[in-house]
């Protein structure tokens, strides 16, 4: 038995990455999963996004924690198909949703025309997350927590005047404004909403040539300037290392823990 024995995550861009590793924890903590993700390329991202068998990888992982799981390829940009998973899921898993993982994102920093492409996966992708999610949460009666994935970059002031960075940063800011609200509004039933906000991470939305090419180019224009550096000794953390601390904002170790900008950064933030 674990901690989350008998309750039901939905968890978004969870073919692979950190979503994956959520799936995968929260799994072993006992926990059902709705796992959504998109599973095809955004033209103004300019790394591969997920396939349908990183989302079968996925499910299989799950699977051998002994965990049921339910796999969807859905846009968060589309709220009704989000809404259309969310319904499904719950329904196969008994009429329960305890806990939401809003993680899908993208990071087309240094693309000209990724600007609404990136507010709509990351901010308002989020939004229909929340929005879908909270309404059976609050018909099941059960409380829950809700865990948004932002970053680093939606604390503090970094990346460079390009469309799809200066996007970036907005939409993972923006998090931080939905987080608290929803953090109020939902406090009366039970349901805790933090955001978790991670430096760098060793996903495939970094390890690609694209994105390498683009954090060193910041780096060397970046001479003089700010740091972007993290405090401890590690260039990158690990998609378990955000995921435990996921964890634990979901388990009732934290159940007095709501509205909470928690970074998971290797002192990143703490540097600026």
């Amino acid at each position: 038995m674990g901690e989350l024995t008998g309750k039901v995550a939905f968890i978004t861009g969870a073919a692979r990455g950190q979503g994956r590793a959520h799936a995968v924890k929260l799994a072993s903590e006992g926990a059902d999963i709705i796992a959504l993700d998109l599973c095809a390329q955004i033209e103004s991202v300019p790394y591969p996004l997920a396939t349908p068998d990183d989302l079968a990888e996925t499910v299989k992982l799950v699977e051998e924690t002994g965990a049921r799981i339910l796999a969807y390829q859905a846009d968060v940009r589309d709220r009704d198909a989000v809404k259309a998973a969310v319904r499904d899921g719950t329904e196969k898993l008994g009429d329960r949703l305890e806990i939401v993982i809003a993680n899908a994102g993208i990071a087309p920093m240094a693309a000209a025309e990724a600007w609404q492409d990136v507010i709509d996966v990351n901010l308002t992708g989020v939004y229909h997350t929340i929005d879908v999610a909270m309404k059976p949460m609050i018909k099941f009666g059960n409380g829950g927590a809700i865990v948004l994935t932002s970053s680093v970059a939606g604390l503090v002031g970094i990346g460079a005047p390009m469309a799809g960075s200066v996007g970036y940063a907005a939409a993972k800011h923006g998090i931080v404004g939905l987080m608290r609200a929803y953090a109020n509004f939902l406090a009366t039933y039970s349901i805790r909403v933090n955001s978790v906000h991670p430096a760098g991470v060793n996903t495939p939305m970094i390890d690609n040539d694209f994105t390498r090419s683009w954090l060193d180019g910041l780096a060397q224009a970046s001479t003089g300037g700010p740091d972007m550096g993290n405090a401890l000794p590690v260039q990158a953390l690990e998609p378990e290392d955000i995921a435990n601390a996921v964890f634990w904002l979901v388990s009732d170790a934290a159940r007095y823990v709501t509205g909470v900008a928690l970074p998971v950064d290797a002192g990143y933030v703490n540097k600026r």
